[in-house]
């Protein structure tokens, strides 16, 4: 974790020698966050696309058919584990933006500047944890929705019959509940995530 820690420092360090701070990298980093959670949304819909077409299975290539639901977990996976990622890069950048900010207010000389310069870092804290807070929340309601996606494909994988798809139907519209569910929340976290975005901007 140190060692993370300090390739971060020197990351930021270097990117501001260029002119590109904290505040730009961590916009960016929100930017990069949404930008993953609506893929995870097209990834998703792609998945349950592919599961509700069992509903209409009435004979054919049974291997083709978990090959096209394997993949689309697979790739569902992967999306989450972007979100995943991104979001902890803005939580990593957010952590040195705020320190650093709260460690610059003891060098004003003015009490008026450095009471206004305390008071939008109270205010962007907290949008940025209300911000987090929704990312968290997406993030967790892709768990269920994996899982499901992991059951069905494993069990399609050792049981390629007929009696297999008519025992997966039935788990279809727990999977359609679930994904709704997270992309309600990633589409939740993406509108605090613009007015974040706007309230960074507009300091």
């Amino acid at each position: 974790m140190v060692a993370v820690t300090g390739c971060q420092s020197t990351y930021y360090s270097a990117m501001e020698k260029v002119g590109y701070h904290k505040r730009d990298i961590m916009v960016t980093r929100v930017e990069d966050a949404k930008e993953s959670q609506q893929d995870a949304q097209e990834e998703f819909t792609s998945a349950l696309e592919a599961v509700s077409a069992l509903t209409g299975f009435d004979g054919g290539d049974l291997e083709e058919v978990y090959n096209n639901i394997n993949d689309k977990y697979q790739d569902s996976e992967q999306a989450a584990e972007e979100v995943r990622e991104r979001i902890a890069a803005v939580e990593d950048v957010s952590e040195a933006l705020f320190d650093e900010w709260e460690s610059e207010l003891g060098q004003y000389t003015s009490a008026k500047l450095r009471r206004s310069s305390e008071q939008k870092l109270r205010e962007t804290r907290s949008s940025y944890q209300t911000m987090l807070r929704a990312m968290k929340r997406a993030e967790q309601k892709m768990t269920p929705v994996l899982n499901t996606l992991r059951d069905n494909t494993l069990y399609l994988k050792h049981n390629l019959n007929a009696s297999a798809i008519g025992s997966l139907q039935g788990e279809l519209m727990s999977l359609e509940s679930d994904i709704e569910s997270a992309i309600k929340q990633m589409n939740a976290a993406i509108a605090e995530s613009d007015k974040f975005i706007g309230k960074l901007n507009n300091q």
